[in-house]
């Protein structure tokens, strides 16, 4: 009888070896199925921080444009009042000329030399100032050449005269100056072209 027990014994012992196997298994793939499910997770994770970082960065850089938008509104805001002011102060700037050329004296002149002077110190108080051109080298950033004139007194690529002032408003140009540019004088160009002949 012992004997069929111990038998009995093995067979049950045999039986419990395969559940253990199959357990094993099961365990090995649980735990694929986490490293699977962590390695996921991680690569999630990876994602999700570049994708915050990106955010991040652009949410940087959109204040940073806001700030300058919100300074360059407080510093050029006012350009276009500017723009249509210049007309008038050109007009007052020939009135001048003129009264001056025809020698004329008295209240008037007085009158729009003051209305002059109220405009300048306006628009200096706003940031705008005259850019200086007569005798200055062309600079195409700054002037429109109108016409070219042969001058003796001026090198050849300089502001001859003004016929037009130009302006800035801080550092951003509002009105190029209107401009009449040197060329070789005449004299200059026939002696070159007899020295290279």
């Amino acid at each position: 009888m012992m004997e069929g027990k111990k038998g009995e014994g093995k067979v049950a012992a045999g039986h419990e070896e395969p559940d253990k196997g199959k357990e094993r298994h099961g365990r090995k793939e649980a735990a694929a199925e986490l490293e699977a499910a962590r390695d996921q997770a991680q690569q999630q994770a990876k994602e999700n921080y570049d994708r915050l970082l990106r955010v991040s960065a652009d949410f940087e850089n959109y204040k940073k444009r806001v700030a300058k938008e919100k300074a360059d509104l407080t510093r050029y805001g006012n350009e276009e009042l500017i723009k249509a002011l210049l007309p008038v102060i050109d007009n007052l700037e020939r009135a001048l000329e003129h009264a001056a050329a025809a020698r004329e004296q008295g209240s008037i002149r007085e009158g729009v030399e003051m209305t002059l002077q109220q405009f300048l110190q306006i628009l200096r108080r706003f940031g705008a100032s005259p850019i200086s051109a007569t005798g200055e080298r062309f600079d195409p950033t700054r002037h429109e050449a109108v016409m070219e004139q042969a001058s003796a007194e001026h090198d050849p690529g300089h502001v001859v005269s003004e016929l037009e002032k130009g302006y800035l408003l801080n550092d951003r140009l509002v009105r190029p100056a209107k401009v009449v540019v040197a060329k070789a004088h005449e004299d200059a160009q026939e002696n070159s072209e007899s020295e290279t002949e």
